[in-house]
């Protein structure tokens, strides 16, 4: 089990301003633990994809940023959660080109490559939460 060493920092997110603020959020706390500037990207591309879909598929939710620290390993941890529609079937959205918005954007598979653990979880009517991880190497 991971120990969480600080409270997470949330940002809201109910406009396209507020992916932006995710975003940064997600980068600056990557940098701030010490992840390369490539893993940085890499951070800051998933969350704006989580983001983004959030405030398209579901209007509202929010992104919560936190650093982790498992046995001496350090990492960071995103969870973005709403209360949307949910997603009816995951193993369809998983997959690679899979888009409903007929979008340029890299898709839930593009997001989960960039992070070393993700899970998501979805009910429909109830909302979708999805956990992504990245470990300091």
């Amino acid at each position: 089990m991971a120990q969480l060493r600080f409270a997470p920092k949330v940002a809201p997110i109910r406009s396209d301003l507020d992916i932006v603020i995710a975003r940064t959020l997600a980068r600056d706390t990557a940098k701030q633990l010490g992840f390369s500037a490539i893993d940085q990207a890499r951070i800051a591309t998933a969350v704006s994809e989580l983001a983004r879909n959030i405030f398209l598929y579901a209007g509202s939710g929010s992104v919560s940023v936190r650093e982790l620290d498992r046995a001496g390993r350090k990492g960071i941890e995103i969870i973005c959660e709403d209360e949307g529609p949910g997603i009816a079937d995951i193993s369809v959205v998983m997959q690679d080109g899979y888009s409903t918005s007929r979008g340029m954007g890299m898709g839930l598979p593009g997001a989960r490559r960039l992070m070393d653990e993700f899970d998501i979880r979805s009910q429909e009517g109830v909302g979708t939460t999805i956990t992504c991880r990245k470990w300091r190497h």
